[in-house]
């Protein structure tokens, strides 16, 4: 398999090495009352990259039902600070519906992401056109058609 970009995570795929991320913050943080107090964050956490999910707004949930149906795929790692940062975008019950595929875990997942030829973490695939890098929720809804007339980002990978 061919390394990664260093724009994006500056290690081979396959490596081992654990990406940072933002810590949960501490307990009691919030001394509100039960009538003030918000949802507490979901802490999403992959082997040294974290990041502390809000709750999904309708919008988000949406957003992956419609990625889902489409047949976009999400390829990614569990070692990758970018990948964590993208499913943060989510929200956390959005997260863990998003279309996702997990290239370092198991030999299954590594063998998808070897034959569909995955380059960068993140990578999205729609169509057979392939956009790596993180992608902000509104360029995934132009992309997928959510949004018409709005500005599509030019996919940065290859296309199959």
């Amino acid at each position: 398999m061919v390394g990664l970009s260093a724009a994006l995570m500056g290690s081979p795929i396959g490596a081992q090495t654990p990406a940072r991320g933002a810590t949960a913050p501490s307990p009691g943080a919030s001394e509100a009352g039960p009538a003030l107090a918000k949802p507490a964050p979901t802490l999403l956490a992959e082997a040294g990259a974290s990041a502390v999910l809000s709750a999904s707004s309708p919008d988000q949930l949406a957003l992956v039902e419609i990625l889902r149906r489409k047949g976009v795929v999400f390829y990614g790692a569990w070692w990758c600070g970018h990948c964590t940062h993208q499913k943060s975008l989510f929200g956390a019950e959005a997260a863990i519906k998003l279309p996702y595929v997990e290239c370092d875990k198991d030999d299954p997942g590594r063998l998808r992401c070897q034959t569909a030829k995955i380059r960068a973490f993140p990578t999205w695939d729609y169509k057979g056109e392939r956009r790596e890098g993180v992608l902000e929720i509104e360029e995934l809804k132009a992309w997928v058609g959510m949004l018409r007339g709005a500005p599509n980002r030019a996919a940065k990978g290859s296309q199959t």
